[in-house]
Parts: structure tokens; sequence; C-alpha cells
């Protein structure tokens, strides 16, 4: 498979020799930083547990190491309302979470897909605003870039401050893009 990248050059070619297939080749050089990885995503049905103890199974399994864990409201059998529990953990991991899932829930099976995922790469800036130094979280990849401050960063110099939250955040991004411009 051909990787997503910014194609710097490519190009085609036609063989001399007659084959059933056309003859032809096309090279692309290009750059990528971006990241893909699989991942295993569990999935089970609950409709009898109360949202206490479910709150409290969704964070048991993300401190047991799953890279992300939710639910979400539905209709379940005979009409019940209940809940999807969706868990997503590295594919080595997958035996270990599905067992977590089932000792911390209620649930009698779990649901497992091996899933592509592209992620951006991570990283991490910090800006001096009015209210003091704010962490910035990027991410980027494909060709993207995104920044967005530290919402404790943020939260905690608003109170400080005496300022709505918004003011701080804004700041915090005016002030990247100050210095990503110089």
């Amino acid at each position: 498979d051909r990787p997503v990248m910014a194609t710097q050059r490519s190009g085609y070619g036609r063989g001399k020799k007659d084959f059933e297939a056309a003859n032809c080749v096309r090279v692309m050089l290009g750059e990528t930083a971006d990241k893909r990885d699989t991942v295993a995503e569990l999935t089970c049905n609950i409709d009898d547990m109360t949202p206490e103890a479910l709150a409290f199974a969704v964070s048991r399994l993300m401190e047991m190491g799953a890279l992300d864990a939710y639910t979400t409201a539905g209709t379940m059998k005979k009409g019940r309302p209940g809940w999807e529990l969706t868990v997503r953990c590295e594919t080595d991991q997958m035996d270990e979470t599905a067992r977590s899932n089932m000792r911390e829930t209620t649930t009698n099976g779990v649901r497992v897909r091996i899933c592509e995922k592209y992620f951006l790469t991570p990283g991490s800036e910090t800006v001096q605003t009015k209210w003091g130094q704010m962490r910035i979280k990027t991410a980027e990849g494909f060709g993207i870039s995104h920044a967005k401050p530290e919402y404790e960063d943020a939260a905690a110099s608003a109170r400080k401050a005496g300022v709505p939250y918004q003011y701080t955040y804004e700041e915090a991004l005016f002030m990247r893009k100050d210095s990503v411009s110089k």
C-alpha cells in the first residue's frame, strides 16, 4: 500500500516486452513522518451495571493500560437501555484487556476488531503569557498541524487571575502564533 505522503517527484516507465498485463512501472518519491499503527478495539454491551460501577470499570481499564475506554448509550436486548463499552489497546495486550473487561464489568463476552490507526506525532511547547507560562499540546503529521493549550495550565491561570478560561486559552494560542511567526 502506498503511504500517505507529500510526493516530491514521480516517474513512469514502459517496458519493451509484451505481456498479458501492461508492462509499466510508476515510482513516487516523497517524505512522510506520519504514524500508523494497529490497535485492538474491544466492545461489549452492558445493561445491568449502575452508572457508578461502570464509570469505575472504565477508569480501572484505563489504569491497566488501555489506550482509550468510553461508553455509548444504546438500546439492548428486549428494549432495555444500556451501554456499549469500547476499549482500545495495543494488539499484544488484547487478551489481558479482554479478561480485565470481563472481570471489571458484568459482561459475559467481548467482541474484538483489529483496526488500523493513523495518528499525528504528539509534542509540547511552552509559551509565556501575561498570566504566566502555559504548555501547548501539539500534534503533527500528514501535512497537518494542531496546537491546543493544556487545559490544566489555562484553567489554573484563569483561576489565579480571576478571568474566564477562554481568555487564558486564547492568550496562549495568540502567544504561540506570535512566537511561531517570529
